[in-house]
């Protein structure tokens, strides 16, 4: 005569069954949802952006369509010596990218060209890894008869722009990575250790296998309080990379104040840029 289970075992399987079903809804609400965890885009009408933009000085970047993909401003520290291209993080827009642009361009003699994102201020699409890396291809090409041209990344920026210098390693004369990453498979796999997120996530940013096709000077930022973007994270694409570079570790600051340097930064910044720094 058999013998019907344990009533402990049958508990057990039945609680193994619910966790594991539970797992498996929790990877997949994690899965669809990713973008708007690491996509936080601000949308501001056109007229408002028009605003401020006068505020900052800033007059429309258009694309070769007359199509607007950002904004622009001269040097405003006599006449350029060249241009910068900023991809910004992943909130606010553009325009709003002052507090890198003011001391940039009290430091270096450079026009500045911002982008804004598909999906960013009033710009149409969405954003995800396949429109950033298309819409920063798009502002490189217009921008490919300055000289010399060079790219500043905040944060999720840190992904084009290290496409962008591997896939153009000699029409690219610096870069500059504030707050970066090594790649967005490491950050996601800080904040969820638990999931696979190699196999979940869409868009993995692999900055440091991109940057090995650029040779280029390198300058990191690294805030030692970033709890947004782990500060070893920072430091393993400093570490990765072979060409010159230069790393600065702030201890005390977060993701936020290590994205505000002061025109002093940016001069030697600069320096490193055009082979001047010891």
């Amino acid at each position: 005569m058999a013998m019907n289970p344990r009533p402990w075992l049958r508990g057990l399987v039945g609680l193994l069954v619910l966790l594991g079903t539970g797992y498996v809804v929790l990877a997949l609400v994690v899965m669809c949802g990713q973008r708007s965890v690491y996509y936080r885009p601000t949308l501001i009408p056109t007229d408002q952006l028009a605003i401020y933009a006068r505020e900052r000085a800033m007059k429309p970047w258009t694309n070769a369509a007359g199509l607007r993909i950002g904004w622009q401003r001269p040097s405003r520290t006599g006449a350029a010596q060249g241009a910068v291209l900023i991809l910004h993080g992943n909130s606010g827009t553009a325009v709003g990218r002052e507090y890198i642009a003011d001391p940039l361009q009290a430091a270096l003699p450079l026009d500045v060209y911002l982008l804004d994102y598909p999906g960013f201020a009033d710009r149409p699409g969405a954003p995800s890894q396949t429109s950033f890396l298309a819409a920063a291809d798009e502002a490189f090409q217009q921008l490919t008869n300055r000289a010399p041209l060079y790219v500043v990344t905040e944060s999720i920026g840190t992904g084009a722009g290290a496409w962008l210098a591997g896939q153009n390693p000699g029409r690219i004369a610096g870069l500059c990575c504030l707050v970066p990453y090594n790649n967005l498979t490491a950050v996601a796999g800080q904040r969820m250790p638990w999931l696979p997120v190699s196999l979940l996530l869409w868009d993995k940013y692999p900055a440091d296998e991109w940057l090995r096709g650029y040779h280029g000077p390198l300058a990191v930022c690294v805030g030692g309080q970033d709890r947004t973007i782990a500060p070893e994270l920072g430091r393993a694409l400093y570490d990765g990379y072979a060409g010159p570079k230069h790393l600065w570790f702030l201890p005390g600051q977060d993701h936020v104040q290590a994205t505000r340097r002061p025109p002093e930064w940016w001069h030697e910044v600069g320096e490193l840029w055009q082979g001047q720094k010891k």
